[in-house]
């Protein structure tokens, strides 16, 4: 990879570190303003979230 590039390897490894931190951060603040802890869909849109995120950081931070 090149220096020039327009979007570079660091910022897509924050970008899906955040993209992990937001999935967590909605399971609990859908489940603290619902009052439900036990939701499947909540759980699905979660695991989705945290999964491509957690993937795409260590993607994205591996070195060359």
């Amino acid at each position: 990879m090149t220096e020039n590039e327009f979007i570079k390897k660091e910022h897509l490894s924050m970008l899906y570190g955040l993209l992990a931190a937001l999935g967590v951060a909605f399971y609990f603040s859908w489940s603290f303003v619902h009052g439900t802890w036990f939701d499947v869909g909540v759980y699905t849109v979660t695991v989705v979230m945290v999964g491509f995120g957690l993937i795409g950081f260590m993607l994205y931070s591996l070195e060359d």
